[in-house]
């Protein structure tokens, strides 16, 4: 036999082939649809009635429920936030004074800061008096802020028989004044800003002095102490009738 006779090798039979199974495409499960429940217009908030006039920026607050923020109801609105204004008269009514206009300056990290400031006082000559004080970066602004001020302010001062019915003594701060009830003809006895005061009340005799300062703001807020604390006379009871008892006079009875 020649080299070239072959040796035979045992032969390694292949592994069979393993076919995965495949399976058909599986159908998605039907998907469960919830019916859509529709909301109860009786129940909702934002329904609107029939009659309901429709919305706009000037019924805003004429709403049912639109008392407060967000439409709470009970709640304060923006027009009850700073409370009922207070009576302002006319100024065709009210003559007006200005006591003191001086310039007032403030020193802050950047330098001085300069204001001016005005003291006023209104009065329409039958009773009704008051004051207001102003700073503004100008007179006329100061000047318009302490009259919308003393506008706020005014009282109401007793007058009897063409005076005040008592005499007072009134001490605010370092001011002392004292007033007194003087006979018809007098006239208004009293200077610097105790007699403008007067003149504006309309108290056509009266006799005044200054005891204390001479500061004009405190003068000025020492003749409304004194003012305000004036008591008209109790009306006398006619003949037959029973004079009046308060309720302080029975409980000290």
């Amino acid at each position: 036999m020649t080299d070239e006779a072959t040796t035979k090798q045992p032969q390694t039979e292949a592994a069979p082939e393993v076919k995965a199974e495949v399976k058909p495409d599986a159908k998605p499960e039907a998907e469960v649809k919830t019916p859509k429940t529709e909301p109860d217009a009786s129940k909702s908030s934002d329904a609107r009635k029939p009659n309901s006039p429709r919305f706009t920026p000037a019924n805003r607050n004429k709403r049912p429920g639109a008392g407060g923020r967000g439409g709470r109801p009970g709640g304060r609105g923006r027009n009850d936030r700073r409370g009922p204004k207070a009576d302002v008269p006319a100024e065709s009514d009210y003559e007006e004074k200005n006591i003191e206009i001086s310039r007032v300056t403030r020193v802050t990290k950047g330098g001085k800061r300069m204001r001016f400031r005005v003291l006023a006082v209104i009065g329409n000559h039958k009773g009704r008096v008051g004051f207001g004080m102003a700073k503004g970066l100008d007179v006329q602004s100061a000047m318009g802020k302490a009259t919308t001020r003393a506008r706020k302010a005014l009282i109401n001062v007793p007058i009897t028989y063409e005076t005040i019915p008592h005499p007072i003594r009134v001490k605010y701060g370092a001011a002392e004044i004292i007033m007194k009830p003087a006979p018809k003809g007098t006239g208004v006895k009293a200077g610097g800003p105790v007699r403008t005061t007067l003149e504006l009340a309309g108290i056509p005799n009266i006799t005044a002095k200054i005891l204390g300062t001479t500061n004009k703001v405190s003068n000025v807020k020492a003749v409304f102490k004194a003012l305000a604390a004036l008591e008209a006379p109790k009306k006398k009871a006619k003949e037959g009738e029973k004079p009046e008892v308060s309720e302080t006079e029975t409980t000290k009875a």
